[in-house]
């Protein structure tokens, strides 16, 4: 399954069945190195909170934010736009923030099982399981010994990884391992500055043409097909 490049599709953050976040995104490309989105600010998204508005981070621990009762709230994406690339086949996500000066800023590594993918017809998108490890890349002003860009990495969410991982009964990671194994295959394509760190898209601009999606489509909240 390929999604047309200029396509609006739902960017859509599962667990067990559930939704914890709906971004709507348009289709960059799609093609044998994976799947790249472009979410614009102010682009229509839902996100999973208590009926008084708030979120896993707002709550005083994980257990606690699990017994909650829960809601999807309507939101917009309010930061800079994104670009979001699924490698094919991957357990991780690479997301190109940008500074509010429309500049590159940093690569942000989602450590996700790999997007399932879903066509309606009227309706697409991706559905995946985050696994809340994750790892950022900055770029360092000094380039390596070879002349390339370099790049410092670091972990990130380590605490709430452990935190959550306590509790098999409520988490959805069911292999610990296998998420840090992901997270060290990608810090060594990082740390040798190859593809998608190499530089490529960091200079992207978005077609002027493509107008912001303002408005979730009818059918946002399908039943999820990522694993429940």
């Amino acid at each position: 399954m390929r999604f047309e490049p200029g396509r609006l599709v739902l960017h859509r953050d599962t667990h067990h069945g559930r939704l914890g976040f709906v971004h709507h995104a348009r289709v960059v490309a799609d093609d044998d190195r994976g799947l790249l989105l472009w979410l614009a600010r102010g682009s229509a998204a839902a996100i999973e909170t208590t009926p008084d508005g708030r979120g896993p981070r707002d709550m005083p621990s994980f257990v606690a934010w699990a017994a909650a009762p829960k809601q999807m709230s309507l939101t917009t994406w309010h930061g800079p736009g994104v670009l979001r690339f699924f490698p094919a086949g991957a357990d991780h996500s690479v997301w190109l923030f940008r500074t509010e000066d429309d500049a590159f800023k940093n690569y942000y590594v989602n450590l996700e099982e790999t997007a399932v993918r879903w066509d309606d017809g009227s309706l697409a998108g991706i559905d995946v399981i985050d696994q809340d490890l994750d790892i950022v890349a900055y770029p360092d002003p000094d380039p390596d010994d070879a002349g390339r860009p370099a790049l410092r990495w670091e972990w990130k969410d380590e605490d709430e990884f452990a935190e959550r991982l306590a509790r098999p009964d409520l988490y959805w990671v069911p292999d610990e391992a296998a998420v840090w194994a992901e997270g060290h295959r990608v810090i060594k394509l990082i740390e040798a500055a190859e593809f998608p760190f190499d530089g490529t898209w960091t200079d992207f601009r978005p077609d002027p043409s493509w107008p912001v999606p303002t408005a979730l489509p009818a059918g946002w909240d399908r039943p999820v097909v990522a694993r429940v």
